[in-house]
């Protein structure tokens, strides 16, 4: 049997793990144009782009948040996909990453009937087809085979409780070949046809259970 963690130990690890292992350095957040933990990193441009320093909020309620909104210059022709933290300005290790401009993360589910239709069910979803997603096992369950985290999926087949996940804009169902469980969080892509600049207003770091 596994205890649950109370908001207060919660509080005190995320202060220690965000916070603390980064005693050595400012905490520096970064965007990148493509999601997961080995996404390119955002570069070049004029004024050039450039990591940003953050401080932290004390956590609260199991949640640690950064202080202030960040902004950042980006250069023509760059699709921003997510935003990283990492303890240097330049280099150093990525503790953590988010989608840009993500949504909540809402539970899905995949039977045996799922699995014929390839299709997602999520009661009241309200996801429309065309909407970008990236997807994660919920803890104790695996993700329905054919499908990854790290990687960015496009809506198509919404209905109002189920929807289907293409690996390109308007292409065809993933094939879905086993049952499991997991989180699809919408996030938004932000293109820049021209020099631009991006703002994080917020960047959220919480433990589970």
């Amino acid at each position: 049997m596994s205890a649950f963690l109370t908001d207060a130990t919660k509080n005190a690890l995320l202060d220690s793990a965000v916070a603390g292992s980064l005693s050595a350095g400012t905490p520096f957040l970064s965007l990148h144009t493509a999601p997961g933990i080995a996404g390119a990193e955002v570069t070049g441009g004029s004024p050039a782009y450039a990591r940003k320093a953050i401080t932290w909020n004390a956590a609260s309620t199991g949640l640690k948040q950064i202080a202030a909104a960040q902004t950042f210059d980006v250069p023509a022709g760059t699709t921003v996909r997510a935003v990283s933290l990492f303890d240097a300005s330049t280099a150093g290790t990525r503790r953590a990453w988010l989608p840009a401009g993500s949504s909540a993360r809402l539970a899905f589910s995949v039977d045996a009937a799922d699995v014929t239709a390839d299709t997602l069910t999520s009661a009241a979803h309200g996801l429309v087809n065309g909407n970008s997603a990236v997807v994660w096992p919920t803890i104790g369950a695996v993700l329905p085979t054919g499908l990854a985290e790290d990687t960015e999926y496009f809506v198509v087949g919404a209905t109002t409780d189920t929807l289907q996940l293409s690996a390109t804009f308007g292409g065809a169902a993933i094939n879905l070949t086993a049952i499991g469980d997991g989180d699809i969080q919408k996030f938004v892509p932000e293109v820049f046809a021209a020099q631009g600049t991006y703002q994080v207003t917020a960047f959220d770091v919480s433990l589970p259970g």
